[in-house]
């Protein structure tokens, strides 16, 4: 005998809330769930990761993630533009902006995260933008100005990615940095130095060590010049906030949700508040306290409570790999376990190549016997191997795992090598 669907609703349709419904219908034999998605944006969930190739002549329908299956199951009923403004536990019910009441019987929270914009003089004036959303970039390209000045706040990964986009409109773009050095996460001195020479010879101007003081306005109240905490003025009539994000916690209070202490629904390591029906997943989620801005996190604990609202086998979330490979502005850079040498006694071994732009760190135990960790930056052809053997003894001396023949050509000879 077939039962009625029981209803879950999905608050944010982002890539982590979009891979937890099509993990959970591709698992759902049976059509024991029936899902209702509220999103915020109005349009389907996209390929954010990818955004800046919106710039490069991909349509926004090229990025969606919502295939016409997906849009089409009789399981599975999306409403765009219904941000959610409300959640009433006691009834489980979620009101949206035009007042419907959706009823549930099991809640995930996965409404992502919001951009950090710091809070300084001229931060809101016309002709300052975030980096997030279809929409930003639309704006951005119509402000956009071929030749013109650009400043970016921010050179981690999104300001980074944030920069590119400028590039591809033809601005000429300052990344402005807090810490010493650019990607100071996931980079150690010697990587960031090799990606500051790289995308410096790119026409990036990189200013690290300080901070946005003032966004000044022009006679026609519009952004025209930023001060820096150092002294520097920079004229400009673009500024792109791009210096992280915060977690979109909001209806946390509303809904008497506990929150981590840097913001978060408070979840435990099966991404269950403390109400039994409530979850939550992605960047919004605080597991044990800590967020993460990842995808590959967010999908982890997508499918995590997939698996739970099935009753299928499941795997407490654990401290997750937060292996990174990326190619910024066409400068390969990556991390992987250990990068900064932060267990105790750890031994460092680098290989740096001045002339090719090239730079390795391979982090290893106290006997030098066990990868820990590395960093890699301007080639990165080593990085699927290395990965693979963090935590393992090295399979070969340090210097011919770093110069192993990477997908597209023969070993590359190490001009200066230095190890400590």
């Amino acid at each position: 005998m077939n039962r009625t669907p029981r209803t879950l609703v999905v608050v944010g349709h982002g890539m982590t809330g979009h891979r937890l419904v099509e993990h959970l219908r591709a698992h759902d034999r049976h059509g024991t769930w029936r899902v209702v998605i509220l999103a915020e944006e109005p349009r389907p969930a996209y390929n954010r990761v990818a955004l800046s190739s919106y710039l490069e002549g991909r349509s926004a329908a090229d990025l969606t993630l919502a295939g016409p299956g997906f849009l089409t199951d009789p399981l599975v009923e999306l409403r765009t533009a219904a941000p959610v403004t409300g959640i009433d536990r006691r009834a489980r019910t979620v009101t949206t902006a035009d007042g419907t009441l959706t009823r549930y019987d099991a809640l995930v929270l996965a409404t992502g995260s919001r951009p950090f914009v710091p809070p300084v003089p001229g931060h809101g004036l016309p002709g300052c933008f975030v980096y997030r959303t279809f929409d930003d970039l639309d704006a951005l390209r119509e402000a956009a100005r071929e030749g013109g000045p650009g400043v970016v706040v921010g050179g981690g990964l999104l300001g980074l990615e944030a920069a590119n986009a400028l590039r591809l409109l033809g601005v000429r773009p300052h990344v402005v940095e807090l810490a010493p050095r650019l990607m100071p996460v996931q980079l150690d001195d010697g990587g960031a130095r090799v990606l500051t020479r790289l995308v410096t010879g790119l026409g990036l101007r990189v200013h690290c060590g300080t901070a946005v003081r003032e966004v000044h306005a022009t006679a026609d109240g519009r952004a025209g010049r930023v001060t820096l905490t150092d002294g520097t003025a920079l004229d400009t009539r673009l500024v792109v906030f791009s210096a992280g994000v915060r977690p979109r916690d909001e209806l946390a209070g509303p809904a008497a949700l506990a929150t981590g202490e840097r913001g978060g629904f408070l979840v435990d390591e099966l991404c269950r508040t403390a109400d039994p029906r409530v979850w939550a997943v992605g960047e919004c989620a605080a597991v044990r306290g800590r967020t993460y801005g990842l995808v590959a996190p967010g999908y982890r604990m997508a499918e995590l409570v997939a698996d739970q609202l099935l009753g299928r086998p499941t795997t407490p979330f654990a401290d997750p790999d937060t292996a990174t490979k990326l190619k910024l502005l066409g400068v390969d850079v990556a991390s992987f376990g250990d990068a900064h040498a932060e267990t105790d006694g750890a031994l460092e071994y680098v290989l740096r190549d001045d002339t090719a732009g090239t730079y390795a760190k391979l982090v290893l135990d106290p006997e030098g016997r066990v990868l820990r960790g590395g960093v890699l930056a301007g080639d990165a052809s080593a990085y699927r191997t290395l990965r693979a053997l963090t935590g393992r003894e090295l399979t070969a001396p340090p210097d011919r795992l770093l110069s192993a023949p990477g997908p597209g050509g023969p070993p590359r000879r190490t001009r200066a090598a230095d190890a400590a």
